[in-house]
């Protein structure tokens, strides 16, 4: 009766256990298929003064205007050049439409909850990374870090949005 549950469950959500996988400095990343709306190619970025500096500022997709964080930056990892891998991840948090601009997109790849454990506690002195990880998914290449979408933009950070959609609707009231 389980195995006819866990059918019914995967008709009814094809997408459930499919991760979009990428590539950050040396670590690679996973991110729920769920909250995926498109990968993109590099675009002309505006940027905009005063935000935190993971934030690139603004593209123009296909009349919308959204933000663009640099994972690498988000992670305190050092700035790279980007070239004709990077990419932009288009993604659906809570409403809010975002781009996390990545050095590579690996695959999208189904990953079984058995092979997902929580991450470990984390200590205070925790890679910047490591607290926007919501599991460790084991994989026949190695570890994915699965991150959580909603941590990656905090409440400080949802201030940020606030301000860059006002500027949109100003500029569209315009």
């Amino acid at each position: 009766m389980e195995d006819l549950d866990e059918l019914r469950e995967e008709e009814e959500n094809p997408l459930k256990d499919m991760y979009m996988t990428f590539k950050s400095g040396n670590e690679h990343f996973g991110i729920s298929v769920s909250n995926v709306i498109e990968i993109i190619g590099m675009q002309a970025i505006t940027q905009v003064p005063d935000v935190e500096d993971y934030i690139r500022g603004l593209i123009n997709l296909r009349g919308k205007i959204i933000p663009v964080i640099d994972v690498r930056v988000r992670f305190r990892q050092e700035a790279l050049p980007y070239t004709d891998r990077t990419c932009i991840i288009v993604i659906n948090v809570n409403g809010t439409v975002l781009g996390l601009i990545v050095e590579k997109i690996d695959e999208v790849m189904k990953i079984d909850k058995n092979n997902i454990s929580a991450p470990p506690s984390l200590s205070q002195n925790a890679n910047a990374s490591e607290k926007y990880v919501c599991g460790l998914a084991r994989t026949a290449d190695g570890v994915k870090l699965l991150l959580d979408p909603e941590r990656l933009i905090q409440d400080e950070d949802f201030t940020s949005f606030d301000d860059l959609e006002d500027m949109e609707n100003e500029a569209e009231e315009e």
